[in-house]
């Protein structure tokens, strides 16, 4: 007993349950539908610790017993939990439980507590495993071996059953579901579709012989059943005749683990040839002894018929397609023996002697047919028998191949007196079988020297530099690309996909037909240099590229299979080239079009390759492109310039001359005069660093030169103009800084009064009767004096900012993210852009920080898609598309909107102030001009395109001391 100071039983019990070293559970019986009596599943009230721990499981599982543990019921606890219920007896049980989670020996305790049933159990988890329990898991993994080699097992006999010259099917469920059909039996079905359908589905004609009862019977006894030459009307050639052959059966029901019935083995054997004979034999032998009762008297002339029809018969076997013999008595004597047999064994005695004597060199199992048939009664078949044969006329043996069946010959008494056997010769069939597997033994071998070629030449094309790759079929479908190759497309799976799936671009680049047409017609394709445009799946810009490949076909078998690739990248050469001859036509142009006088001579003989304008306008009335410098200019023979420019030409150093003088001619024939010249002489080379001629630049001084004097003269004076000039610079700094303080101290001082008049007409709205401040002519006149403050009062907001940006030419900048002030105007604008139903695309995600300063770049962002989404066109949904992208020295940002756009001719006047082009929505004209200054302040500028009706781009160049560096991307190659 307790003492009185113990705590209540409750709080005992659930400290003991709490501590407890082994699990309990409280279970609740659930009971069946309508039937109390009946316990169906179990409910979890509670797991102490102990139990949570060994399970798994929370203290209350929301899951029933048998949903958590659906095997428990085949372990057979489920039924001790129940049983021990209804007894309401204390019981135990001892369980290796392998499922659901769980691999332990359990120890099990129940009882009964009112309507609860209370467990406790200990596991063997923390205890080394008993004698008895390592025995048991010994005898499992044993078990799970004997299953994989049973699976090995049942993988050889279906191989066997596919292999026997028997028709051989397997019957599936009590509708015998074909599950495996043989290929002797598909033929006998001649196309039939027999897997997958029931047996009287296939073969509705089979239920009037009892066949189909029959496999039913097997189906639910279990007993197998075998008959010989049953007949059997069928339509096998499938033309709706009924044609009726003879087989023998063998019926036999497949078992499942636990000895349950799951379908039949139908194993049958064509036997109609030998039935058909035997039936003929037994005619005549029952016409014969007819014959004989019909003409006692005639004995003579009886023995004589008989003598006939046993004549007649002998020639009935001798040509029937099988060799019949007979055999008498337990010896096996010959009394028939077919003319087949005989000459297979030319010059040997086989009537009248046993088999065994006759046939001394066959093994005993041969014969032991013969003995089993006499003994038993009951026939065998035997398929392929190999027989070895000596022949007496030469002395050599030779193997043939019989399918013999060994048929009982009963006497009048019912007694075995012999047997029949009906041999079918199949020795062409199985030599023409070993010849074809002989022969698929060949092939096999040709393919595997074949799969080592290639691979080793697969190995030889992965480390080739060049791309290759493999197309097998007309679909083009990458059979092998080597790593190179692959390399072209680093995030792309190429083999197993055709060339339309992995690499859609070439179906729009025309490659696909060029590979049609090599897979059609066997020609080569050489492509030089070829463009192509590469799109990047991952939505990097459209590349232009350029290879030099082949397309070739290969062949298999005389037959075209494939194509192969080989393919080199050669759009560096390409790209250089053609900067190039970019450059060369840029230098011309620049050459051509440069205000300098410049010429190009060509060669040792110094010609005239190129005359720029600015140099033939000094000698404007002669011919210098085409002809050598000294001939076009003989004056200049006997000055430095021939001496120079032989000295450039040979050294490839460059010379440069500061005012030299020449005598020159300006048109041909005219008189000498003195001109002054400042010129660079520099070697022009070839791509092998060789120099080829001489770049010539020259600037006449002598105006320069003559107006020097003039100028040194006027020096003082220039002077004096310089110092005017910066006064009056000073006088317009004031008088700007006085603008922008009138403009500042304008814009405050009207802020009061407009404010005044604000509230004036507030008050005047709030002191009318509500009749007349409502009436058709006060309230519209006191709307629009309020909306003409509102506009005011932003036109004085706007001046100050404008006063503010005056005085900004260099506004303090930080490194700003322009992807998050794009993203914070975007939530700003959110209403305005729900409202018109724009479709808002951001993409400047991937971009270096801007240097400016923040507030003034989230103005002019704003100020931009604000607009954006004001000028949309009514007509249309807006589309307003905000990118950014890097040049040299600038980060570009764009805003392209589809709205009204404007006239050309307004573009000029568009960043003017106050000015408003579009009058239907609110503003002051101020925001753009706004914009441009905070821009130029910050020494960038801004652009815009735009087309009336159409929709209107702003450039922004935001300037940065950085450029990112660019990335170059994999080229396209079919």
């Amino acid at each position: 007993m307790l003492p009185a100071t113990s705590a209540p039983a409750d709080d005992v019990l659930l400290a003991l349950l709490d501590v407890s070293l082994t699990g309990v559970i409280i279970f609740r019986p659930v009971y069946a539908a309508g039937d109390p009596a009946t316990i169906t599943d179990l409910e979890y009230v509670h797991l102490n610790p102990a139990a949570q721990r060994m399970l798994q499981l929370p203290e209350r599982p929301t899951g029933s017993f048998l949903t958590l543990y659906p095997n428990a019921a085949e372990a057979g606890i489920f039924a001790f939990y129940r049983d021990t219920f209804l007894s309401a007896e204390s019981r135990r049980y001892g369980v290796n439980y392998q499922a659901d989670g769980l691999d332990n020996y359990f120890h099990l305790a129940a009882r009964r507590a009112g309507d609860q049933l209370v467990v406790s159990f200990t596991d063997t988890a923390e205890q080394s495993r008993s004698a008895v329990e390592e025995a048991l898991r010994e005898s499992q993994a044993r078990e799970h071996a004997a299953r994989a080699e049973t699976e090995v097992q049942r993988q050889r006999f279906y191989d066997v059953l596919m292999q026997l010259p028997a028709q051989v099917a397997l019957h599936e469920g009590p509708e015998q579901v074909f599950t495996l059909v043989n290929p002797d039996y598909k033929r006998i079905a001649n196309g039939r579709d027999l897997v997958g359908q029931p047996i009287r589905e296939a073969w509705p004609e089979l239920a009037s012989h009892g066949i189909l009862d029959v496999l039913d019977e097997v189906y639910q006894t279990g007993e197998p059943f075998i008959a010989s030459a049953l007949p059997v009307q069928a339509d096998f050639t499938r033309t709706g005749q009924l044609e009726q052959v003879y087989y023998d059966f063998f019926f036999l029901a497949l078992r499942n683990a636990q000895g349950q019935i799951t379908g039949v083995l139908n194993f049958s054997y064509d036997v109609t040839a030998q039935v058909q004979a035997r039936q003929q034999a037994e005619q005549l032998n029952q016409e014969l002894e007819t014959r004989v009762q019909q003409r006692t008297q005639e004995a003579e002339a009886a023995r004589a018929e008989a003598d006939e029809q046993r004549n007649r018969m002998v020639r009935l076997f001798g040509q029937a397609p099988a060799q019949i013999n007979l055999f008498f008595g337990p010896d096996h004597v010959w009394t028939l023996v077919h003319p087949r047999t005989q000459e297979l064994l030319p010059n040997r005695t086989l009537l009248g002697r046993p088999r065994r004597q006759a046939l001394p060199e066959l093994p005993e199992e041969q014969h032991e047919p013969f003995d089993r048939v006499y003994r038993t009664g009951k026939p065998v078949h035997v398929l392929e028998s190999s027989r070895h044969l000596d022949r007496f006329d030469n002395g050599e043996s030779h193997e043939e191949y019989f399918d013999v069946t060994f048929q009982p010959k009963f006497a009048a008494t019912g007694q075995v007196e012999g047997v029949m056997s009906f041999a079918i010769n199949v020795t062409e069939r199985v030599r023409a079988r070993q010849q074809a597997e002989a022969l698929q033994a060949e092939v096999l071998a040709a393919a595997r020297r074949q799969a080592q070629e290639r691979e080793a030449l697969f190995h030889i094309l992965a480390d080739t530099p060049a791309a290759v790759a493999l197309l097998r079929g007309p679909e083009h479908r990458f059979e092998y690309v080597n790593a190179a190759y692959q390399q072209l497309f680093p995030d792309r799976q190429l083999t197993g996909k055709s060339v339309a799936e992995a690499l859609p671009e070439t179906r729009e680049a025309g490659f696909l037909n060029e590979l049609d047409r090599v897979y059609r017609t066997g020609d080569t394709f050489f492509g030089q240099e070829l463009p192509m445009r590469l799109e990047p799946t991952d939505g990097r810009p459209v590349q232009q590229v350029y290879y030099t490949f082949t397309y070739q076909a290969y062949r298999e078998n005389s037959q075209i299979a494939g194509i192969s690739i080989f393919a080199f990248d050669v759009t560096e050469q390409v790209q250089a080239r053609q900067q190039r001859e970019a450059e060369r036509q840029q230098l011309h142009h620049l050459f051509m079009e440069a205000p300098t006088p410049i010429v190009i001579l060509d060669g040792p003989t110094l010609v005239f390759q190129l005359v720029n304008p600015a140099y033939q306008r000094i000698f404007p009335g002669r011919g210098l492109l085409g002809r050598a410098l000294l001939d076009a200019l003989p004056e200049v023979r006997d000055s430095p310039v021939p001496d120079l420019l032989r000295q450039v030409y040979e050294s490839g150093e460059t010379y440069v001359a500061q005012e030299l003088p020449l005598m020159l001619s300006r048109h041909d024939g005219a008189p000498l005069e003195q001109m002054y010249w400042t010129f660079t002489y520099q070697a022009r080379r070839n791509t092998e660093g060789a120099v080829d001629g001489v770049l010539v630049f020259a600037h006449e001084v002598t105006d320069q030169v003559q107006a020097r004097g003039v100028v040194e003269e006027s020096g003082q004076q220039a002077r004096a103009l310089a110092q005017e000039l910066a006064d009056s610079n000073q006088q317009l700094i004031r008088t700007n800084v006085d603008l922008d303080n009138f403009i500042y101290t304008a814009s405050h001082d009207l802020k009061s009064p407009i404010s005044n008049i604000e509230g004036l007409l507030y008050l005047l709205q709030e002191e009318l009767p509500a009749e007349v401040a409502q009436g058709a002519e006060v309230s519209p006149t006191l709307a629009r004096m309020l909306e003409a403050v509102e506009r005011f009062k932003r036109t004085i907001d706007h001046l100050t900012e404008v006063s503010k940006l005056q005085k900004e030419h260099a506004p303090a900048t930080t490194s700003v993210n322009l992807a998050a002030v794009v993203e914070d105007v975007r939530q700003d604008l959110l209403p305005l852009l729900q409202a018109a139903g724009a479709k808002l695309f951001i993409d400047v995600s991937v971009l270096p920080p801007v240097q400016f300063a923040e507030k003034n770049l989230r103005s002019i962002v704003y100020n931009l898609l604000s607009n954006a989404v004001k000028y949309r066109h009514p007509n249309r949904t807006p589309h307003v598309d905000v990118r950014a992208h890097v040049r040299p020295g600038h980060t570009v940002l764009e805003v392209h909107d589809n709205g009204l756009g404007l006239d050309p001719a307004h573009l000029p006047r568009l960043f003017t102030m106050f000015q408003r082009f579009h009058d239907h929505v609110e503003g002051t004209g101020i925001g753009l001009y706004m914009v441009k200054r905070m821009v130029e302040n910050a020494g960038g500028r801004i652009e815009v395109h735009s087309q009336l009706g159409a929709g209107t781009t702003f450039f922004v160049f935001l300037p940065h001391t950085a450029s990112p560096v660019g990335h170059s991307f994999p080229a396209f190659l079919p």
